[in-house]
């Protein structure tokens, strides 16, 4: 029997750079508060103290300039860690991610890989309002050259980092803030998983409901309502967002021949129209109706509890998108 224990969201990150940076001396992590303060989260506290401040790297505030550093780390030989506090403010690194790190293997000709992982905190639910509740991932997952992660359960968050760190190219992972402290059981041996599949996280045969990241346990709450109603839906995380596991999506379409897309980004241009897209081009003979989605209004995301609760998919509208695709 494999031994378990008892663990957070967080606390399960933290385990992932401790083990990663006693694994390998050149991994190291950097950015604002991620030192003395622990991190804006609390990821990394006590890390500063195990393993000193060149490893554990407090940075000026200018995600361009630290994004920048990691890149040419990377690029260097290091393995770094780049925090970045809220996927909101990864926007000022936004050319350091897109025209750097994602592009020097190609405009190199195959000579640099950059071999960096960017950690960042996304999505809403917080009362944080409009500049740090954005879920921006679907934005990532359009260009070339990274892998976006969104680890929604502990063993994911967990085990993803390790996997993410052997990659030859940059790699972003998003973790939801809304996530942090959740707990849960974890395996004492809990350690680096597959970042290549979507994951089947409840069985079903009537409809399918595909998410990712902080809309998982929205989602599984959907599915518990439908079953009241003698629906069976299959919940599928589908964990990467670039790439997408087609053959995953399109098995679970053509098992239910029904789909609902939950999607805490906006509906235009998201990564829910993306998955749509891909079904119609893959799946549309094995489906019985119309894709359904829910995504967040297309507004900027209030600050007011009940309206921010409004703007966001809710375990009630997933659950009634799927029976409109039922009929």
């Amino acid at each position: 029997m494999t031994d378990t224990l008892e663990t957070t969201y967080r606390e399960a990150l933290r385990e992932a750079i401790r083990d990663a940076m006693r694994a390998d001396d050149r991994v190291f992590l950097m950015g604002e508060d991620v030192g003395d303060y622990g991190g804006c989260f609390a990821v990394s506290l006590g890390l500063l103290e195990e393993f000193g401040p060149d490893r554990i790297r407090d940075t000026p505030l200018s995600e361009s300039a630290f994004v920048g550093a990691g890149i040419g780390a990377a690029i260097a030989g290091m393995r770094p860690i780049v925090e970045v506090m809220t996927v909101n403010f990864s926007l000022l690194a936004l050319d350091q991610i897109m025209n750097n790190a994602a592009s020097l293997l190609h405009m190199s000709g195959g000579q640099f890989n950059v071999p960096l992982v960017i950690r960042m905190t996304t999505g809403a639910g917080r009362q944080l309002a409009a500049q740090h509740s954005h879920s921006l991932e679907g934005w990532y997952a359009h260009i070339p050259g990274l892998r976006v992660l969104t680890p929604a359960t502990l063993e994911d968050a967990r085990g993803m980092l390790a996997t993410a760190l052997g990659d030859p190219d940059p790699v972003l992972i998003f973790e939801h803030g809304s996530l942090y402290a959740m707990k849960g059981t974890l395996a004492a041996d809990a350690g680096a998983v597959d970042i290549d599949h979507a994951a089947i996280r409840r069985p079903g045969t009537d409809v399918s409901l595909i998410t990712y990241g902080g809309s998982l346990g929205k989602t599984l709450e959907a599915a518990v309502l439908l079953d009241q109603d003698g629906v069976s839906a299959e919940v599928l995380d589908l964990r990467t967002l670039r790439p997408l596991d087609d053959e995953a999506i399109m098995d679970s379409v053509r098992r239910t021949h029904h789909a609902v897309v939950v999607d805490e980004g906006w509906r235009t241009g998201s990564i829910s129209a993306e998955i749509s897209a891909r079904i119609m081009e893959q799946a549309l003979y094995d489906l019985d109706a119309p894709v359904e989605r829910v995504c967040t209004a297309e507004v900027p995301l209030p600050y007011a509890k009940h309206l921010e609760a409004a703007a966001l998919p809710q375990p009630a509208g997933i659950a009634a998108a799927a029976h409109r695709t039922l009929g």
